[in-house]
């Protein structure tokens, strides 16, 4: 069974939304799971099999500046060899802010699973089983 850390930020819960179906679909298909706000990020989520964030784009296509940018610099230098998948919700743009993070991750020397999931605004339906479909996905990377 792999165990997944889901750690992620969200202002207006879109990307909260997010992450519990990731959890959920993760769950489903065996793996261990926990799921926490990056302010409470556990201190041995380094140690997971796979490492998910979550943060929507802010601003020009940004990564959230008070907790989450703090985050990612604190990991960077830890995350090399690690598995990590990113996700999180957008309102304009054309993502971005997601190509961006992807290519800092493997800047750090992470493995990174496909493209992150990106979902414009409040998921429906729809986006919440692609969030389930890739936390299934998540848990067998």
């Amino acid at each position: 069974m792999s165990k997944v850390s889901i750690i992620y930020w969200s202002g207006g819960g879109n990307t909260e939304m997010m992450a519990n179906a990731i959890a959920e679909g993760a769950k489903n298909a065996g793996a261990e799971v926990s799921l926490s706000k990056v302010a409470d990020a556990p201190a041995d989520f380094i140690n997971s099999d796979v490492i998910v964030l979550g943060c929507p784009s802010m601003g020009a296509e940004t990564l959230e500046e008070n907790e989450m940018e703090p985050f990612m610099l604190s990991i960077e230098k830890s995350i090399s060899s690690k598995k990590i998948a990113l996700f999180g919700s957008y309102d304009w743009g054309d993502g971005q802010w997601m190509k961006d993070w992807q290519q800092r991750i493997k800047n750090a020397g992470a493995v990174l699973m496909s493209d992150g999931l990106i979902i414009k605004l409040t998921p429906d339906a729809n986006g919440l089983e692609k969030c389930k479909e890739y936390g299934k996905k998540i848990a067998s990377f």
